[in-house]
């Protein structure tokens, strides 16, 4: 994903995390925040140490970020969300990442229907 589409500072992920605005599945838990005068969506993704080491966390964002990609066209473009990594959501594979987070995705009204 290009830097307009991630969300970095810390300043930036409390502002979404302070709108409550939530929803969660097994694997994943989704914070949304509106932002109707921003051109397209932006993202923060935060795998804790309970995951495992750095090399597990890594692998996880980088699963996480690919399944964002091939979501991207089906994503709605006026929102800042959070994906946060729960620790289940260790040790899954590719596809199970991906069903998983379009199903927290869709929880979240942030998918568009196919």
């Amino acid at each position: 994903m290009r830097k307009s589409y991630r969300i970095k500072k810390e300043s930036e992920f409390q502002t979404v995390f302070e709108t409550r605005n939530s929803i969660a599945n097994r694997q994943f838990v989704i914070y949304t925040m509106d932002k109707p005068e921003q051109p397209h969506f932006r993202v923060g993704i935060s795998v804790g140490k309970k995951i495992g080491n750095a090399v597990h966390r890594n692998w996880v964002k980088r699963r996480i970020r690919q399944s964002l990609l091939e979501l991207k066209p089906m994503l709605r473009q006026d929102v800042d969300f959070l994906v946060i990594a729960r620790p289940s959501a260790d040790g899954l594979s590719m596809a199970e990442i991906k069903e998983n987070l379009t199903h927290a995705l869709r929880l979240a009204k942030l998918l568009d229907a196919e």
